[in-house]
């Protein structure tokens, strides 16, 4: 290679270190820093840690995501924000509103793909169903959002920009009038699988900074992920429910295929350990859909009734509610009382959900979304951890 040649390879070589250094980096969307990790990105940048909370406050509490009106910040501090960081929602794709008053967003992510967030009013509260990943791997049979797999997790800050965007739709001031009183992951996706970015996202939910929710109020589901049940329990306790939907490992095994990897008695147990020395008002709900001559026979409560007596449990029905080529029926009206009837003579707290939003496609069971990949890349989705 000649002298000229190496010149002009240097030459050029410079010229793209200085280009990239002049590019500005990617700012980091505050939506996926909880209080913790806010505190580290305002050290970096010689900032106090109040300052953190500050802006948590106007972002959580006071609805703004604009730097511009957090006045209590210097114009200096402001500056150096717009440089790192951005407060950034996904985009409305479409919104529905349900006969029952029900509503349905589905809104786009990075890369094309589409989620969705559920809104579900009632006399006594008002609950959001968010997701937690795009698709879901768990292959559940009953289940229109597992038919898709699993394109990837989401990102806290894409977890909860679903709760400020339904916040700041509803037109709630974020301050004083709660228009959300409780949060559920029970969106698309399996939250225990994402487990890295879910866990800030629910410091930021209960956060007195953030969106101020007791622990009682925020409920995680899970299909059964033993493992990161425990590390729930250590590190934050919310509310669990738990997808069971049969009391024994052969029919469970058909349903919810991660019951071959953590079958019936060891998701039990680590379901103990979750309740073991809480207040009395702590409890497990166990999810049960009702599918019609599948899981709904009197021998499958009797089953039920024996494998959670003496436990702080609760168990919530679920009329199936029906999707293209499931090849599931609803149970009858009359096999779902009478199944709640059994488990009520053993003393289990039972209850069975009322439908909601399924004129709209936005009951339990469901939700779609847009996944832009579409291979199934379902019980392989499971993340590995020592045991």
């Amino acid at each position: 290679m000649s002298t000229d040649s190496v010149t002009q390879t240097s030459s050029q070589d410079v010229n793209d270190v200085l280009a990239a250094a002049r590019r500005p980096a990617k700012r980091v969307n505050l939506f996926g820093l909880d209080r913790q990790q806010l505190r580290a990105r305002f050290a970096e940048l010689g900032e106090k840690p109040y300052r953190a909370d500050q802006v948590m406050q106007w972002i959580y509490r006071r609805g703004k995501d604009s730097f511009d009106d957090m006045t209590n910040l210097s114009k200096d501090l402001r500056t150096r924000m717009i440089e790192h960081f951005e407060i950034r929602t996904p985009e409305l794709v479409t919104e529905q509103v349900s006969k029952d008053g029900t509503r349905k967003w589905v809104l786009r992510l990075d890369g094309g793909n589409a989620i969705e967030t559920v809104y579900i009013p009632e006399e006594s509260r008002a609950t959001l169903c968010i997701s937690s990943q795009v698709g879901c791997a768990m292959d559940c049979s009953f289940c229109s959002t597992a038919q898709q797999g699993l394109n990837r997790n989401m990102t806290t800050a894409e977890i909860i920009a679903q709760v400020w965007f339904a916040a700041r739709t509803l037109g709630g001031d974020f301050q004083n009038e709660r228009v959300i009183s409780n949060v559920v992951f029970m969106g698309m996706g399996e939250p225990l699988a994402n487990y890295n970015a879910v866990l800030p996202a629910i410091r930021i939910l209960l956060d007195d900074f953030g969106f101020g929710l007791s622990k009682r109020r925020v409920t995680v589901s899970t299909s059964g992920l033993v493992p990161f049940i425990d590390r729930l329990s250590d590190d934050v306790d919310t509310a669990l429910a738990v997808s069971l939907h049969a009391p024994n490992d052969a029919l469970r095994n058909e349903l919810v295929p991660v019951n071959r990897k953590y079958p019936v008695a060891e998701l039990i147990e680590a379901c103990r350990r979750y309740t073991e020395g809480k207040d009395r008002k702590a409890h497990i709900v166990y999810e049960y859909v009702m599918l019609d001559g599948v899981n709904d026979k009197p021998e499958h409560a009797r089953q039920l009734a024996k494998l959670l007596g003496g436990m702080a449990a609760k168990v919530n029905l679920i009329p199936f509610n029906p999707f293209p080529n499931s090849g599931y029926e609803r149970s009858k009206p009359e096999a779902i009382q009478a199944f709640a009837e059994i488990l009520r003579a053993k003393r289990i707290l039972t209850t069975t959900r009322k439908t909601r939003g399924d004129d709209i496609d936005a009951a339990c069971g469901q939700l779609v979304g847009k996944v832009q990949s579409k291979q199934k890349n379902r019980l392989r989705g499971i993340p590995v951890v020592a045991r």
